[in-house]
């Protein structure tokens, strides 16, 4: 009987025990439990930092205006807006573009004026717009319309002074003459016959003749494109080109009428 172990569930249970070894608890040792879910929660967002000093607004008045009440920051900053909106459509109106109203029928039918007005064709005025800086950049020129301001003259040959809009005849130095033909009147520069598609027909009539005369250096000879009704520089002389407000470049009002020039 020594060849067989007649205690196999002695033999089997020793065996077992000596393979199972105590689970010591992390937490006892001092680390955290483990949870198996962890790494599937949401952490949730950090707090939004305070903005840096580095990173504030550099608008002036956002600075200037800093620790006012908030009303009164709002106005302050609609009030700057305004002024320099202000001061921005003044600043181009006095030396960019400038708009100007036709009052007579002197330029009539290239600028309207408006009815009941003599000579007027229009029930509105045209309005235009003047070049204010051009003639900073270069020299005005023959056939161009011109915003300028009317010598003393003017206002004792016309009635009226101030701001007129012709056309640009004659330059410095230029000889200028009106020759009739057949009660029509016809300029002539230099002894030649000026080239002027932008008078019709019937504006040429006049009364009498013109000239010649020599235009001075550094003034200009103006004439309104309806002769017969214009009070220009065979009235009151020539225009100091320091008196040339702008080159009129455009009609904008009324609807109809929007052109270039």
């Amino acid at each position: 009987m020594s060849g067989i172990d007649d205690r196999p569930e002695e033999r089997e249970a020793q065996a077992t025990e000596s393979s199972v070894e105590p689970t010591v608890s992390s937490s006892e040792n001092g680390a955290e439990p483990h949870d198996p879910w962890a790494s599937s929660r949401l952490v949730p967002p950090a707090p939004p930092s305070e903005p840096s000093p580095h990173l504030q607004s550099r608008n002036p008045v956002d600075r200037l205006t800093r620790g006012l009440p908030h009303g009164l920051r709002v106005t302050i900053d609609w009030a700057v807006t305004i002024i320099g909106a202000v001061a921005i459509v003044l600043l181009v109106k006095a030396f960019v573009v400038n708009p100007y109203r036709i009052p007579s029928s002197s330029m009539e039918p290239t600028l309207h004026c408006a009815q009941p007005a003599i000579g007027c064709e229009a029930r509105f005025s045209d309005r235009v717009l003047a070049n204010r800086f051009i003639y900073h950049l270069r020299d005005p020129r023959r056939g161009e319309i011109i915003v300028f301001k009317t010598p003393p003259e003017a206002r004792i040959k016309c009635g009226a002074g101030g701001t007129f809009v012709k056309r640009l005849i004659g330059l410095p130095g230029d000889t200028v003459e009106v020759r009739l033909r057949g009660g029509n009147g016809y300029v002539f520069i230099n002894g030649r016959a000026l080239n002027e598609p932008y008078i019709k027909t019937d504006r040429r009539a006049t009364s009498q003749a013109f000239g010649p005369v020599k235009v001075k250096p550094g003034n200009y000879f103006m004439m309104g494109d309806n002769r017969s009704s214009s009070c220009d520089s065979r009235m009151w002389g020539t225009v100091p080109r320091d008196n040339l407000i702008g080159k009129v470049f455009a009609t904008y009002w009324p609807p109809n009428r929007i052109s270039l020039h």
